[in-house]
């Protein structure tokens, strides 16, 4: 229910103070100028007026006394005051506003007279005390634009500490014999208690003055019916006034029942209020002993493990990690004197194991078996054929072709991106109308090509024998593909519809691959990669975006398949949710956060991946991920762990168990494995990276000008060509022009598909060059896949059914 007209509740802007009533009435001025529209303020037991709201910061009209004023009303929207021998005549705009200001009025006035008996009946008290409390009234029975009023503090004293009716607070009032854990732990609980029953108190009290004005109102009302009855009338009006005055009676009653209920809720709350503390000094206890559980539950488990295998305890030489998916060392026996020992806050959604490492010469020695693999003998981990003995992807063919090593340095624009961004906050990123200041000299489709920088990894999974094996590869790789946004906070430009990209690396690495963008809303871009090693890769992804204010999340939707010829296996894995922080205020940073679960359709293998989100309050490292490598019977066989940024491990389950049960009743897996293994690391950055947008060695050679690429391949757009070389001006209206005439061919498809729907005829809508909508055998999903015909039509140079987009 919004305000009446001319009447503004409390907290509007002004220096009559946050609890002042204010609003528009009207003044009697003299018999030449009649009523004058005067603004009016309500504060402390004065009502002010000034000729406008302006006036309120240096001029003040008059002021009435409210504690010696008598209050009348003429007609039904008239109002007298009289104070000190001069009478004040107002008028309110209507009838209801009318009666707000007379109770508003009124309950001011029992108030101010209230202030002055405390004081008068206290001369004695101290400065402190005669101070007033303002307080902010609400009472149901008066309209959202309540009155202020102010309240002694002497008189909430007696009220808080026994002296008046209202009930005493148990947990300051306590009796020598109650126990000190009831009391608030910290002096700051205390002043908080204090200040909310201060609060309350106070609303009580005011409920209570509006109680005593319903009641003198009530009782005034009954007497006039009262008189009324008296009267000679006819006995069907008699009637009515006797119905009349049964209701004014149930009035009262039902106002002094809302009073008491009132009561009743304060005095309840105050009741509960050791309840409250106690539980949460419970839940600060328990915050505080989780680090110590940990701990103990981890000693525990590898206690037991060593009574169960009947070996001596590991030497003093040897190391273990013990973590919550991660790797916390420490050094020696595990034992209560171990001071050095760290152990870390698990985080709410921390992955359900832990993990520690075994000692391989001891299972090298026991000649132990894996539990959970596949494979043979826990010491075949360190064969010298072993296909993870090169973790680190090399590259070892020189290129045939001299790649750029450099582009121009980025400009030094400023920009103010709120002036932007305000108005469109939770908008689609890709229907905001952004400046190339904001972007990268790379497209969308650049991007998506930049995941394959680490593709060595799918050459050696290529060689695996063993599908769990080979899944550890893909992992890596899937995670990989993120390390090109740790300092990548520009955006790429949105491509054009039909606009295409190639990266022909057969000679030099290998593989090939091609993309298009398929839909411009939503976004859509299809990709298809084939390696002659024996893998292939496709995938269409969807961008969904949403500006939230304060930071930016992009959500790729859609499946990414990867296939190898020889084995058959068949990859299927979605893309996590990126997040850019600090859009308007600070540095922009990237985080990755979600679940990533890669399936073998094939044998049922199965890896989940864990992003964790960056936390102030995590103790964990940044950018962490870990996951499990798991067959199709669900028996774990590796243990993924690393960070999106920097690298990936591997390490071989040697065995695994159920830890006993923390204090949630929850049990955790541990898993005892061998040292871990580096199968991904990223390449380090060029140098001078920071001056061009922080791109890797591959970004910096995408947008290189190649010849006899389609006409329409993103290194073709003259925008993103102006960008690069510096000239973001041009740029900028090449930009427009570009987006310009896609709007039009849009509009154009959009008259051809109502024609022929009013003509009756099928309107097939566009329709890709090189992709075809086809539906998914393994997801159920529509999805465009390459359907061919690109790369012969690059050997004949036959471009003719590309369309102008550029």
């Amino acid at each position: 229910m919004n305000p009446p007209s001319g009447v503004v509740p409390p907290g509007v802007a002004g220096s009559a103070g946050p609890d002042a009533y204010r609003g528009w009435l009207f003044k009697w001025t003299n018999y030449l100028k009649g009523y004058q529209r005067r603004w009016f303020v309500l504060s402390n037991g004065l009502l002010s007026y000034y000729r406008t709201q302006a006036e309120m910061a240096h001029t003040c009209r008059g002021t009435i006394n409210l504690s010696t004023a008598h209050i009348d009303t003429e007609d039904a929207c008239n109002i007298v005051l009289s104070s000190g021998g001069r009478t004040y005549h107002l008028k309110a705009g209507t009838e209801v506003e009318r009666q707000r200001w007379v109770t508003a009025l009124e309950l001011a006035k029992a108030k101010a007279v209230r202030m002055m008996t405390n004081q008068s009946e206290e001369p004695k008290a101290s400065s402190e005390d005669r101070d007033t409390v303002p307080c902010l009234l609400s009472p149901p029975l008066l309209s959202e634009a309540s009155p202020s009023a102010f309240i002694s503090p002497t008189k909430f004293k007696r009220g808080l500490w026994g002296k008046s009716p209202l009930p005493c607070c148990p947990a300051h009032l306590q009796s020598p014999d109650d126990s000190g854990d009831e009391e608030p732990s910290t002096q700051s609980d205390k002043a908080d208690l204090h200040h909310t029953l201060k609060n309350l108190t106070s609303k009580l009290d005011d409920l209570s003055t509006c109680n005593d004005l319903i009641a003198k109102h009530g009782a005034a009302l009954q007497r006039s019916l009262s008189e009324l009855e008296n009267l000679k009338v006819p006995a069907d009006s008699g009637e009515k006034l006797k119905a009349v005055n049964e209701r004014a009676t149930l009035f009262r009653i039902t106002s002094n029942a809302m009073i008491n209920a009132c009561r009743d809720f304060l005095e309840l709350a105050e009741l509960h209020n050791r309840k409250w503390q106690r539980a949460l000094q419970y839940e600060r206890e328990q915050r505080n002993r989780l680090e110590e559980t940990i701990e103990q539950l981890a000693k525990q488990h590898n206690s037991l493990e060593r009574a169960c295998r009947g070996t001596p305890c590991l030497s003093t030489t040897s190391s273990g990690t013990i973590s919550k998916a991660g790797l916390v060392s420490f050094k020696g026996e595990a034992s209560d004197e171990d001071e050095e020992t760290e152990y870390f806050d698990a985080m709410e959604d921390a992955p359900d194991f832990i993990t520690v490492t075994a000692d391989p010469k001891q299972h090298r020695r026991s000649g132990s078996s894996l539990s959970g693999a596949s494979g043979g003998p826990a010491d075949d981990w360190n064969v010298e054929d072993s296909v993870f003995e090169s973790p680190q992807p090399t590259k070892t063919n020189p290129p045939k072709v001299k790649r750029r090593t450099r582009i121009p340095n980025k400009p030094n624009y400023s920009l103010n991106l709120w002036s932007i961004m305000k108005n469109c906050i939770g908008k689609e990123l890709s229907k905001i109308p952004m400046p190339v200041n904001f972007n990268e000299p790379l497209s969308m489709l650049q991007r998506l090509t930049e995941d394959l920088e680490y593709h060595e990894l799918l050459d050696k999974a290529v060689k695996c024998e063993n599908s769990t094996e080979q899944m550890c590869f893909v992992a890596a790789f899937s995670v990989s593909s993120y390390s090109t946004t740790i300092h990548r906070t520009a955006k790429p430009f949105n491509p054009l519809l039909g606009e295409t990209y190639e990266l022909d690396r057969m000679d030099e690495l290998g593989f090939r691959s091609l993309c298009e963008q398929v839909s411009h809303h939503p976004p859509a871009a299809a990709h298809h990669v084939y390696s002659k090693h024996g893998w292939a890769l496709w995938q269409e992804i969807t961008i969904a975006s949403k500006f939230r204010g304060k930071y930016l999340s992009i959500m790729p939707l859609g499946a990414i398949h990867l296939e190898f010829s020889s084995s058959g296996n068949h990859y299927i894995w979605r893309k996590g949710t990126s997040t850019v922080h600090n859009i308007i205020v600070g540095k922009l940073w990237i985080d990755q956060s979600g679940d990533i679960e890669i399936v073998n359709h094939k044998t049922k293998d199965k890896c989940q991946l864990k992003f964790t989100p960056y936390s102030y309050f995590s103790k964990d490292s940044a950018r962490k991920v870990t996951g499990v490598v798991a067959d199709g019977t669900g028996r774990a066989h590796y243990v993924m762990s690393g960070s999106w940024d920097e690298k990936m491990e591997c390490a071989k389950i040697v065995h695994s168990s159920q830890s006993r049960s923390n204090v949630e009743g929850k049990q955790k897996t541990v898993y005892q494995t061998l040292p871990a293994k580096v199968l991904w690391k990223k390449y380090p950055l060029p140098e001078n990276a920071e001056n061009m947008y922080y791109f890797s060695e591959l970004a910096l050679t995408l947008n290189e000008s190649e010849v006899g690429v389609a006409p329409t391949d993103s290194r073709m757009r003259p925008d993103q060509r102006l960008m690069e070389s510096g000239q973001w001006d041009e740029a900028n209206v090449e930009k427009q022009r570009l987006e310009e005439k896609q709007r039009l061919v849009r509009r154009k498809r959009e008259s051809d598909a109502m024609e022929a729907l009013e003509g009756g005829k099928n309107y097939t809508g566009y329709t890709p060059l090189w992709f075809e909508r086809k539906t998914d055998p393994l997801t159920g999903e529509l999805a465009c896949v390459y359907k061919g015909g690109y790369w012969e039509a690059k050997e004949k140079h036959d471009w003719h059914m590309c369309p102008n987009i550029f």
